[in-house]
């Protein structure tokens, strides 16, 4: 093949590989006649090209990765000052980044709002050409079928018009659309490639959506709830409450659980040990304000839904119940006091506040500390350390240390209900002068010294468990939207989008040469099966004509059969034609 005829193929291909796509052909711009309205197009249009979109689409992921690593504000402020005040360096550097607080950063902002407009820019205008392709017809076939990828040929006695007749039917029955044009039959198939690919994109804006509504819109809080009390859906009774900035306390959904039970069974032997087969919350619950009382059992991922709110199950503990008494046996204190677990076998810590304590000797009220350390399943004196041996209550043991003296609630400063503030009160002291500390079982007292009262830690252990109540608007749409880009994306990768066309001439010998050929839009082993398939099956209904030696008959169509020129068909491989 001479040079003037390889460049001849190149462009036949070029220009049917440019109509089998959707894309918008973007031109260089003339730097010099590029004025500030021309330098705006050019912006525009580097920022709506599909390369530009997946850049921004990986910058995205990249700056989210922060936000997984790095303590965040809006999660736990005192993990962020934990970190700033243990790295002294790093910290400020995080800080004036908006490392702390990734989701809502300038930077992060940008990427998302120019990811957004990327993806709308780029999808209108293949839309639009989709349609467009959708309402047109496949194009008539190029003038010399043999340069495409796949062809065959083949000579039968069939008339012309018969063998269009026959390829339109057998097209049709295999989906394609199909057409005569000039002389020859059109077809195509495959527009769900192009269908899938826009579907993925308009699935990714539906997602950043959905994000977009679901930080700006949500609520999420805490509510740590013992057996037998309740919570109302108020802003008062959350332990803990953040929401974005687009949310309306007014929007709460109203509703009311009780704890009934907590259900918590673990494995007992084995590599497993310790791991709960049973870990659930039995709660009764009512929508609105005077609905009817419903039960229901809340599991990890299985929350309770009412009205938009899920309540999940995140934490569980146990409550010693306790009792204080004064030197004259008056109980001033009575509660189940939770204690918060710190491993994974319920060994827990907390405070005991006692507001109202005694009176000392010189007549000065003072208020009652005891730092608590609890153990569920406690191994027994000279067996290890006060740890945990099992999550399950089979040997509780409660630790406790005394003090006297202010408790310091009363300074206006919020305290955290499982600390105790040490700095203004002072240790009960053993007969050694040591801090007075005793470890006592269900139904024992320890005496405080000098006759300042006891305290009791009663044979009922309470248990209490944690919520978290979400309220996540976009969360439906961000899961319609991941299911509708997993679907394009499989139709864009598996579908191919590809043309055949099918021609037959009557020759000059009066018998019909018959061609087909056929064009992918990208390079599959496929397409000369498929057109080899085809070819068989029209083949029967247009079989080959006998040469005028009957011993030579004409083989059988192939699809990696090409002819030699128009006027004469000679059955040469496709590969030779091409080169």
């Amino acid at each position: 093949m001479s040079k003037t005829e390889a460049h001849e193929q190149r462009d036949d291909l070029g220009a049917a590989g440019e109509q089998l796509s959707t894309a918008p052909r973007e031109d260089a711009p003339n730097l010099p006649s590029l004025g500030v309205i021309g330098w705006l197009r050019w912006f525009w249009r580097q920022l709506t090209s599909m390369r530009v979109a997946l850049i921004l689409l990986l910058l995205l992921s990249l700056g989210a990765i922060p936000g997984s690593l790095i303590p965040q504000s809006n999660v736990d402020e005192l993990k962020v000052q934990d970190f700033m005040d243990r790295h002294t360096t790093l910290g400020p550097l995080y800080d004036k980044l908006q490392l702390f607080d990734v989701y809502s950063s300038v930077w992060f902002s940008a990427i998302y709002i120019l990811l957004f407009v990327s993806l709308i820019g780029c999808i209108v205008p293949r839309t639009w050409q989709f349609v467009g392709q959708l309402r047109g017809r496949p194009p008539g076939a190029p003038k010399k079928l043999t340069r495409l990828p796949a062809y065959t040929t083949w000579r039968t006695a069939a008339e012309p018009e018969q063998v269009h007749e026959a390829a339109l039917a057998l097209l049709g029955q295999r989906r394609f659309r199909a057409h005569t044009a000039a002389g020859s039959v059109a077809a195509e198939k495959g527009y769900l490639r192009e269908a899938g690919n826009l579907i993925f994109h308009i699935a990714l804006i539906v997602m950043l959506i959905a994000f977009a509504a679901g930080q700006l819109l949500k609520s999420e809080g805490g509510k740590l709830v013992m057996e037998g009390d309740g919570f109302s859906n108020t802003l008062s009774q959350y332990d803990d409450f953040k929401s974005g900035s687009l949310f309306d306390t007014d929007d709460l959904a109203p509703f009311h659980f009780r704890l009934d039970d907590f259900k918590g069974t673990y494995e007992k032997t084995g590599p497993n040990r310790g791991t709960p087969r049973t870990y659930r919350a039995d709660v009764t619950y009512s929508e609105g304000a005077d609905g009817p009382e419903k039960k229901k059992s809340i599991e990890v991922n299985e929350p309770l839904e009412v009205d938009g709110s899920k309540v999940y199950l995140i934490g569980h503990g146990y409550a010693p119940q306790v009792t204080v008494r004064d030197p004259e046996g008056k109980v001033v204190y009575e509660a189940a006091v939770p204690l918060l677990p710190i491993d994974q076998n319920g060994t827990a810590t907390g405070a005991i506040k006692v507001l109202d304590g005694y009176r000392n000797k010189s007549g000065v009220k003072e208020q009652l500390g005891f730092n608590a350390f609890f153990v569920p399943t406690f191994a027994g004196e000279g067996k290890g350390q006060m740890f945990s041996q099992f999550p399950a209550p089979d040997f509780p043991v409660l630790a406790l240390s005394a003090y006297h003296g202010s408790l310091g609630v009363d300074s206006g400063v919020p305290q955290n209900v499982y600390q105790l503030d040490t700095r203004k009160m002072k240790k009960f002291k053993d007969s050694r002068g040591e801090l007075f500390k005793k470890r006592l079982l269900p139904g024992e007292t320890m005496k405080l010294p000098n006759g300042a009262g006891s305290i009791t830690f009663e044979k009922d252990l309470k248990e209490w468990a944690t919520f978290q109540i979400s309220q996540e608007p976009g969360s439906g749409w961000a899961l319609a939207g991941a299911l509708a880009a997993i679907a394009g994306l499989a139709g864009s990768l598996f579908i191919q989008r590809r043309r055949v066309w099918v021609r037959a001439v009557r020759g000059a010998d009066g018998v019909t040469v018959v061609e087909m050929a056929g064009l992918g839009r990208s390079e599959s082993a496929k397409l000369p099966e498929e057109l080899s398939d085809l070819a068989a099956h029209l083949h029967e209904k247009a079989p080959s004509a006998p040469d005028r030696a009957p011993s030579a008959p004409d083989p059988e169509p192939d699809a990696h059969t090409a002819s030699a020129s128009d006027s004469e068909p000679a059955e040469v491989p496709a590969e030779g034609a091409e080169k």
